[in-house]
């Protein structure tokens, strides 16, 4: 059974920072690119940062360029989406994605986890 499992959401002031995990189970996690999206209230998904297969590229969302860093470790199943200067627009529920479309295999969205910046 495959599972994606975000953490490290929660409230933080504008300007502060938070570092989303999200730990793969069930898939052969070095196969897979990685990303994360953001939905907030009345939008539609977004992509915020993707890292492909392991040495691969990384990109980012313009709006979020310079702000957050995303990464992964292979050895533990988990990617991250380091968050700093916060903004209150940032605000959303952040999901992971893992893509297995390169190597043939599904695509695999976790739960969520809720980002509010706010004063």
């Amino acid at each position: 059974q495959v599972q994606l499992v975000e953490s490290g959401g929660g409230l933080v002031q504008p300007g502060g920072s938070l570092r989303l995990s999200c730990a793969a189970s069930g898939v052969t996690f070095r196969d897979y690119a990685m990303s994360w999206y953001r939905q907030a209230p009345g939008k539609e998904r977004e992509l915020v940062a993707l890292i492909t297969l392991p040495g691969g590229r990384k990109d980012y969302q313009d709006s979020v360029k310079g702000r957050f860093t995303i990464s992964r470790d292979n050895a533990k199943n988990t990617v991250y989406l380091q968050m700093n200067s916060l903004k209150p627009e940032d605000t959303a529920v952040y999901y992971c994605k893992a893509n297995g479309a390169l190597v043939g295999r599904p695509t695999y969205w976790g739960q969520g986890t809720q980002v509010t910046v706010s004063p």
